[in-house]
């Protein structure tokens, strides 16, 4: 029988499949139902400071309409509004620790650096046993250079780590002027592990009635390619592990992630649309896979198909696209 387990972010983790954050990741019962279905461990839904900022602005437009707006109301209301999402999530971890033996990652969604340090701490302090920080700078801003915004990432990380013991893991976006240089440095900041790659809801337009919509809102396994390539590139030259995630709905999914070099698989889509019972599947298809292949453990292929270990690294850049089109006269 196969030996599923890993090491992620110092962690002991029974297999590599992760419950990425999610809708699926905010109650009690639905975290109980993952660890019955095998999972590794959880990453909690984010709490996110984007909310917490957009219910005190209403709050305070309001009150300025109502010529009730004085300089202490604000510190009233941004405390307020912060600590009020704030303890709904401290108890979703205490909570979560006390109904399940796996590995609870707790995970925020920030902009700014100026409150993660209050955060993470009240994270830290609540039981978790690491930290996700999902970060994503759109490079949409016309008067900050690239430096500017990646410059970002490193000083919420360095506030960070400041406050913090449990393990540190940074989600971010595949948008980087030269991400092989940002992922390695980012790698080497002081965090345990980095999650490739977060996703974000694309816009659509409604050409009828004139309105942008959301499109694409789960993920298909088509996507699988963009973190497969990328994780494949930077296993063996990062310094800290690396999660998968996005395009991964079925055990071969998980299987190339491996192959390619991550450390553990984050799962989310997959479970919208076929269910928890999909991650049971996931960790069977592994399981049959290794035992048909003679591996005892992941370790035995775990990184076996990285950039740096194949004997045709050029397979994961242009040149093999180029071979690839010029042969079917595309």
């Amino acid at each position: 029988m196969a030996n599923l387990t890993v090491s992620y972010l110092g962690l002991t983790l029974r297999n590599p499949i992760i419950a990425a954050s999610s809708g699926l990741t905010n109650s009690i019962s639905d975290i109980k139902e993952f660890e019955e279905r095998g999972a590794g461990a959880i990453v909690l839904k984010s709490i996110f400071e984007e909310e917490i900022r957009r219910e005190l602005e209403k709050d305070l437009n309001k009150m300025n309409r109502a010529n009730f707006l004085y300089p202490e109301t604000m510190d009233y209301y941004d405390t307020y509004a912060s600590d009020d999402s704030l303890t709904n999530y401290l108890k979703l971890i205490s909570d979560s620790k006390k109904a399940v033996k796996i590995p609870i990652i707790a995970s925020i969604n920030c902009v700014t650096a100026e409150k993660w340090p209050y955060y993470a701490q009240n994270l830290q302090d609540a039981g978790a046993d690491a930290l996700e920080l999902n970060i994503f700078v759109m490079p949409s801003d016309f008067t900050k250079s690239a430096d500017e915004n990646e410059k970002v990432y490193f000083n919420i990380v360095k506030e960070v780590k400041k406050h913090v013991k449990i393990p540190v893991a940074l989600k971010i976006s595949y948008y980087s002027a030269n991400l092989s240089a940002f992922i390695q440095n980012l790698s080497n900041s002081g965090i345990q592990g980095l999650v490739l790659f977060n996703r974000f809801y694309s816009p659509d337009i409604d050409i009828n009635n004139y309105e942008v919509l959301s499109t694409n809102v789960l993920s298909s396994p088509k996507e699988l390619s963009i973190s497969l390539r990328w994780i494949a590139i930077m296993s063996g030259r990062v310094g800290c592990d690396l999660a998968a995630t996005t395009g991964i709905h079925d055990g071969a999914g998980v299987i190339k992630q491996l192959l390619a070099g991550a450390n553990v698989v984050q799962v989310a889509s997959a479970f919208y649309k076929n269910g928890k019972e999909q991650l049971t599947n996931m960790l069977d298809d592994l399981t049959t896979w290794m035992d048909q292949k003679g591996y005892k453990t992941i370790d035995e292929f775990h990184g076996k198909m990285s950039q740096a270990k194949i004997n045709n690294p050029a397979a994961y850049e242009r040149m093999q696209f180029m071979k690839y089109f010029a042969g079917k006269g595309l």
